[in-house]
């Protein structure tokens, strides 16, 4: 699948750090992570916000993406883009952690000398969550390595265990059943989020 389209209400989500100020875009995120859906555009299509959005549930699906320059009197970016051939699928770019090769001595050095209750002083929850998300991704960057994935496996994202699935399998199936009238909506709310804490 790859979707395309204009999504101005959630200009300010931050698609490298998966993260969002507003409730309502933390939805769309939370939605596009439940089903798998990756956004590879990189950079802002218009006045330095990012409201065109490609999306996709296959990794390596969209390739070559480019922006354009505005066309006519528009304000938005032109994307230029490639939806790649089975066969240029097999060549996997997925990359994933690399934690035998990882400096976990530094890591732990990195965020234990930050002034944590001065940082993080009368803040609310999501604005000490981004912070400590901020450090922690720059600790991570240097202190762990990557390595790409190869084999049959290679499509699977790092986390995606068997039971994982099972949960997301679960899942699917109490939606399709609340859609259908035959599972209560306190249940469905219930198995979701179940899941997401056993996660």
């Amino acid at each position: 699948m790859v979707l395309m389209g204009g999504f101005s209400n959630h200009p300010k989500i931050c698609w490298r750090g998966n993260t969002a100020g507003h409730k309502q875009s933390r939805r769309f995120l939370e939605c596009d992570d439940d089903n798998f859906v990756l956004q590879v555009i990189e950079e802002p299509t218009r006045r330095g916000a990012m409201p065109d959005l490609v999306l996709t549930n296959k990794e390596g699906l969209v390739g070559d993406v480019k922006l354009k320059g505005s066309l006519g009197c528009s304000d938005h970016e032109m994307v230029e883009f490639k939806i790649l051939r089975a066969a240029r699928r097999a060549h996997s770019k997925l990359t994933t952690l690399d934690f035998k090769r990882a400096d976990f001595g530094l890591f732990r050095n990195l965020l234990g000398r930050l002034p944590w209750d001065t940082a993080l002083e009368g803040r609310g929850a999501q604005d000490s969550w981004l912070i400590f998300k901020s450090h922690l991704l720059q600790a991570q960057e240097r202190c762990m390595p990557t390595k790409r994935k190869s084999g049959k496996n290679a499509r699977r994202r790092a986390w995606m265990s068997k039971e994982v699935l099972g949960k997301l399998k679960h899942n699917k199936e109490a939606y399709r059943g609340w859609k259908q009238g035959q599972v209560a909506l306190e249940e469905y709310v219930e198995i979701v989020r179940a899941a997401r804490e056993s996660g």
